[in-house]
């Protein structure tokens, strides 16, 4: 994919942490994390540490500070941060609760194109409808039932008088245009699926003004200048709405690595719960050496665990090694 130019005249590559407050950071943040940082450093890119506090009924008090500390904790750094340059990059705030009037604008601008229609099925009433008329999708990891069209009838009832109204419950869904989308990922290889057929539309915002996730990291990613895109692979399918706005709006695409997750000793994801959370093993006073070098050998970045920094594997990423396959931490870090 064709990288990004930056407006912001910043060393390429870019790339992004970006953490979501809502609770610790686990062993399978930090190894994204790590990756992302350690991609950019031994490119000599810019490194942006950028918030993502949108979802605010899930955002847990102290929680961005938490991932500060420990990101800090691990030995990790950036360039851009909360906590630096006044929390902005070019005087674009990397905290998103702060830039809502900015989603706002775009998120306009794809209604008044004929992008978006306004959607007012409940979860439930899609499940039942869903399964009324069941989708083969082929694609693993689907987040839940896909939609089925149910409002897609309103799709040229919002226009030009559209106006956000912070009492209207709708959501505001994307359009897919019918055909494949094929996309390579550094890691994974080549992607290619039908989302009208296999995702469904999704919501990219409210009728109040609220944006989605899928919004809000394309326009960041956007504004930003980021050319590089490190994250988990439950995001794969996430690419595929991402990609439909950016090519929509002719913003250029970052490159994509999804990354296999670390799983619990159960076969579960993380999901920020104590024993697999950065803060637990800060407690138990072990040493963010062990934790990174557990988390380097469980990507084949050296042979065996041993203790180490982030900066002592800066010259060892190579993304044709890495494994595809997830990881299951059985509490061990040796």
């Amino acid at each position: 994919m064709a990288a990004q130019e930056s407006p912001l005249n910043l060393p390429r590559p870019i790339g992004r942490l970006a953490p979501t407050p809502t609770g610790t950071l686990h062993l399978g943040n930090a190894r994204s994390f790590l990756l992302a940082w350690l991609s950019i450093r031994q490119q000599g890119g810019t490194l942006i540490l950028r918030i993502e506090d949108i979802d605010t009924p899930r955002v847990k008090a102290g929680a961005v500070q938490s991932a500060i500390d420990d990101l800090r904790w691990l030995g990790l750094d950036w360039d851009y941060g909360p906590d630096m340059h006044a929390g902005q990059i070019g005087g674009i705030p990397v905290t998103q609760s702060l830039r809502m009037q900015r989603y706002r604008e775009v998120l306009l601008k794809l209604v008044r194109d004929g992008q978006v229609y306004r959607c007012s099925c409940t979860r439930s009433q899609i499940a039942q409808a869903a399964a009324s008329a069941p989708h083969e999708s082929g694609l693993s990891q689907l987040e839940g039932p896909i939609y089925p069209g149910t409002c897609r009838g309103h799709l040229n009832e919002v226009n030009q008088l559209f106006h956000f109204s912070e009492s209207d419950p709708a959501a505001l869904r994307w359009a897919f245009q019918p055909g494949s989308t094929p996309w390579n990922d550094g890691l994974l290889g080549h992607q290619n699926a039908d989302p009208s057929l296999q995702l469904g539309d999704f919501v990219i915002g409210r009728a109040s003004g609220m944006p989605s996730y899928q919004l809000a990291v394309v326009v960041d990613d956007h504004d930003m200048g980021v050319t590089e895109v490190v994250r988990g692979d439950d995001l794969v399918l996430s690419t595929y709405r991402q990609l439909a706005i950016l090519k929509h709006l002719g913003w250029s695409i970052p490159d994509y690595y999804h990354v296999p997750l670390v799983l619990d000793a159960d076969g579960r994801r993380m999901a920020k719960r104590q024993g697999d959370s950065l803060n637990y093993f800060r407690e138990q006073n072990i040493q963010p050496q062990a934790i990174i070098g557990y988390l380097a050998y469980s990507l084949r970045l050296i042979d065996r665990p041993r203790a180490l920094s982030p900066q002592d594997l800066i010259g060892k990423l190579d993304w044709t090694r890495l494994p595809k396959e997830p990881t299951k931490f059985t509490g061990r870090l040796n």
